[in-house]
């Protein structure tokens, strides 16, 4: 089996589809334990945010074994952004992840992803962008690299992440913390503005072909 992102032509450079591969039969260790749980951060503050996290929400079913639940959409104030940033929709999408996924194969096809949604590098530093997927967890595993860390080091101290991730895993114990979700969502003090939108939350089911 192959994970395949997208279509190479919808890239905004027009470079060629990222190809993941299920490395299952030749790397036993990429198996994946039933009850891993994944949560992704989704954000959109450029273009029509609203179908766009909706859309992407559709598209985590390529890595998803079973049904990707997502939070409501909210409404978010920006947070270290350049002046006149407009506000985000948010949203937190949680699934256990297919066999032979790892963080590594996951964050490319996240990458992908946005490139797909149309977003383009650029010096400044969070600029507006069509579509930002960020891994928060990916169960308890841990990274310290220059690609990426895990977790997020910094989702458990910002409202307009966990607020929609206490819809989906409220009671999970966040990694490297004796806390669940709903709890350090308790402890956060900042103002930002977080405002639930009438889009609810949804489950997407996974195709037949899931594995």
């Amino acid at each position: 089996m192959q994970f395949v992102i997208g279509k190479g032509s919808e890239c905004a450079k027009g470079d060629a589809c990222l190809l993941l591969e299920n490395r299952a039969e030749r790397e036993s260790s990429d198996m994946c334990p039933a009850d891993v749980l994944i949560l992704v951060g989704i954000g959109s503050n450029r273009g029509d945010s609203i179908g766009i996290v909706l859309e992407s929400v559709e598209r985590l079913r390529v890595f998803a074994r079973g049904a990707v639940r997502s939070s409501s959409l909210w409404r978010t104030s920006p947070v270290d952004c350049p002046p006149d940033s407009g506000d985000f929709v948010n949203a937190v999408a949680a699934f256990e992840p297919r066999s032979g996924l790892t963080p590594e194969i996951l964050l490319a096809g996240l990458k992908q992803m946005e490139c797909e949604f149309g977003r383009e590098a650029t010096p400044v530093r969070n600029a507006p962008r069509e579509l930002d997927l960020d891994l928060l967890i990916y169960g308890d595993e841990t990274r310290v690299t220059p690609q990426f860390v895990l977790p997020h080091p910094r989702a458990a101290e910002r409202r307009f992440v966990m607020a929609p991730a206490a819809e989906v895993a409220a009671e999970f114990r966040w990694p490297g913390t004796e806390a669940t979700v709903a709890e350090l969502l308790a402890r956060i003090e900042d103002e930002g503005t977080v405002e639930r939108l009438a889009v609810g939350a949804r489950t997407s089911s996974a195709s037949a072909s899931s594995a």
